[in-house]
């Protein structure tokens, strides 16, 4: 690394690494997701898709997710969604050739691509990105008595650390926040922004929906979220970079401001406790009991979780393209 770079570059660079190397899931991986700790989690978005895809006049759509993982919810939601009457083409958007292999064993006749730019324009499309924006990279500036700075990571030795930069303009800064005591982190996604505008404004073009489901919260907001998971714990994420999983926490505010920008309707954020419960999961928890009471007790430990604490810390958002029904469990 020549030189301190901005967080935003040093948490690309980190992330690129991490994910091309590994299979992060699991026991045996840094953390794991709501679609590998219970089916119900993939058919219940499957579900969710089917029925808006249904009230919209049942159009031709193209299924896509955003880091799909190892492609358990995809394979989750399709199955769920083909009892539906939705066979959709499936399209992954992910640059991991190790994670592609795991995904093309659940999901034969997914098709690839590195970014959103080459997804199918013919047709509308349903998009489920969960867990993908909080690794998206941020910018981290940083308020001193003489106004804000971006925040840059610096290598002495063999350590890394975070640096204070240049100044940036107040206009960068929301105005409420213009003003925040001396210390205080304004956490900032370019690429959140980008993404977002991208496939809004496909979806306005094309048709179809998002749901994006994540760490979050409503911005403006200062604090920092930036962190790094590794075996399962919190790590620091200056040390050994590359080697944890870094994510921050997403602004549900400027997801919804930019999807509205570019012509499509925002929904929520709610919580993804609310979400489920409002899709189903506790009728569907019973069934699934009912067929397996021998793993009674698991499946209502998983729903449990689900809606849990993790219930309260993921949030949900919606995106639909004009013309589109309200999405379930973001009504009234």
């Amino acid at each position: 690394m020549a030189g301190p770079i901005p967080v935003s570059q040093y948490m690309a660079a980190a992330n690129a690494h991490y994910y091309a190397t590994r299979d992060p899931l699991g026991a045996g991986g840094d953390f794991v997701t709501a679609p590998e700790i219970s089916q119900m989690f993939g058919e219940l978005v499957g579900l969710w898709a089917a029925d808006l895809w249904d009230r919209a006049g049942r159009p031709a759509v193209a299924w896509v997710e955003l880091g799909p993982g190892r492609g358990t919810l995809s394979a989750d939601a399709l199955r769920a969604m083909a009892k539906a009457g939705l066979a959709p083409a499936v399209h992954f958007v992910e640059t991991s050739p190790l994670l592609r292999g795991l995904q093309a064993e659940r999901v034969p006749g997914a098709t690839w691509h590195d970014s959103i730019d080459t997804l199918p324009d013919d047709v509308a499309l349903i998009v489920v990105a969960n867990e993908f924006f909080d690794a998206l990279p941020i910018r981290q500036l940083v308020r001193r008595s003489d106004g804000w700075h971006e925040r840059l990571v610096a290598c002495q030795d063999t350590l890394f650390l975070p640096v204070v930069g240049k100044s940036v303009p107040d206009e960068v800064i929301p105005e409420p926040l213009r003003d925040a005591a001396a210390g205080a982190i304004l956490e900032v996604s370019t690429a959140v922004v980008t993404t977002v505008r991208g496939l809004a404004g496909r979806l306005a073009r094309q048709g179809g929906a998002m749901l994006a489901i994540d760490y979050g919260h409503e911005g403006p907001a200062l604090g920092e979220t930036l962190q790094a998971v590794r075996g399962h714990g919190f790590a620091n994420p200056f040390e050994t970079p590359g080697e944890n999983d870094l994510t921050a926490h997403v602004d549900f505010t400027t997801v919804a401001a930019a999807a509205q920008a570019a012509g499509t309707t925002a929904w929520g954020p709610i919580e993804q406790a609310e979400l489920l419960v409002k899709l189903g999961i506790d009728s569907r928890a019973a069934t699934l009991a009912r067929a397996r009471p021998d793993l009674a007790e698991r499946i209502a430990a998983d729903r449990m979780r689900l809606v849990g604490e993790m219930g309260s810390l993921f949030k949900a958002m919606a995106v639909t393209a004009p013309g589109w029904p309200t999405p379930a469990g973001f009504g009234a």
